[in-house]
């Protein structure tokens, strides 16, 4: 088995949502993680696997991206869905994957922490099973992107990938100001949590 991340989530409230609604959330979120795979060099498919009703699951080769995914996800579904949230349960290890696209027939150790820690999720949207200083890292995220208004996410989900996207860029897709992109990301806490998932997805080296 080799080591992979798992997010495991499902919607907030979505008792609430009519089922027209409930499928485009999870249609959108199926979109966002096929952009996902593409972070990964060479491309890898996330399978993006609904469960529950409300529920999904994805798989990322490259753990260290997982927050950077997770937010990227969250970002899309407060943008595209009016402040919609969903939990997200992160966890890495072992993982065994099935031959087909369907994570429901996966199994290992990665996918019983995810699953495990969203259902013991209470308060917190987005966390991370690790616990110590990336589970903290996780918490934090999360307490910042709870607060992301449609605007901000919307910024802070074209920031996140590619790594070097300019915020100039990001005016042009979005239809707004630069200035509007600026005020929204340092609303959003984006240059923090941008540094904070490069010391993630690229420590220091020990040069001792």
């Amino acid at each position: 088995m080799s080591d992979v991340a798992v997010l495991t989530g499902d919607l907030v409230q979505s008792s609430g949502l009519t089922p027209t609604m409930l499928s485009k959330a999870l249609e959108n979120l199926e979109i966002f993680s096929g952009a996902i795979a593409g972070w990964h060099s060479p491309a890898s498919a996330t399978r993006f696997t609904r469960n529950r009703g409300d529920g999904w699951q994805i798989v990322l080769h490259q753990p260290d991206l997982a927050l950077r995914a997770a937010l990227f996800l969250q970002a899309g579904l407060v943008s595209h869905h009016d402040g919609l949230r969903s939990r997200i349960s992160i966890a890495t290890g072992p993982a065994t994957l099935p031959v087909g696209g369907d994570l429901n027939a996966a199994s290992g150790p990665a996918f019983i922490a995810s699953g495990h820690g969203l259902d013991a999720m209470k308060g917190a949207l987005i966390a991370h099973a690790a616990g110590g200083a990336l589970g903290a890292a996780t918490r934090l995220a999360d307490h910042i992107a709870q607060g992301w208004t449609v605007a901000q996410a919307r910024a802070v989900h074209h920031m996140l990938w590619p790594r070097d996207r300019t915020r100039v860029a990001v005016a042009a897709e979005t239809g707004v100001t630069r200035q509007a992109v600026d005020k929204a990301l340092h609303s959003a806490g984006f240059p923090a949590l941008d540094d904070a998932l490069a010391m993630i997805e690229f420590p220091a080296q020990d040069t001792a």
